[in-house]
């Protein structure tokens, strides 16, 4: 039998994914995001609730432009990680199976995603 001949090297700017699949790779990195952020988040709430010059600290803290992008930046990810959590689970389930249902949940779940995150940063940024 002879080997088949594979690429050196894959270039991931000439892959072309379908919406399903940017759906699939953003949960991936939104989950991946939100178990990084997890440790600070458990910080900063221990230390709002130390007492009363905690909370001030991280209020003072949450002021801060970059810090609020950061917070936005992971309303997103919580918002994208639940609704295509959810959508895979309906696919688990075998529902939206075809093709048309399945891109048009994947389109569902971008826009509802991003709608979350206008949402946030008209409340954290107003």
């Amino acid at each position: 039998m002879k080997p088949i001949a594979r690429p050196v090297y894959l270039n991931l700017l000439r892959i072309h994914l379908p919406l399903t699949g940017w759906v699939s790779i953003l949960h991936r990195v939104s989950g991946a995001l939100l178990f990084a952020a997890l440790p600070f988040a458990v910080w900063a709430l221990s230390v709002s609730l130390s007492g009363e010059a905690g909370f001030r600290r991280m209020a003072d803290t949450l002021v801060h432009p970059l810090v609020r992008l950061l917070v936005l930046l992971l309303v997103w990810a919580f918002a994208h990680h639940v609704l295509a959590g959810l959508r895979h689970l309906a696919l688990d389930a075998h529902w939206g199976m075809d093709l048309k249902r399945a891109r048009q949940s994947s389109l569902a779940v971008l826009l509802a995603g991003g709608l979350v995150a206008l949402i946030a940063a008209w409340r954290l940024f107003a």
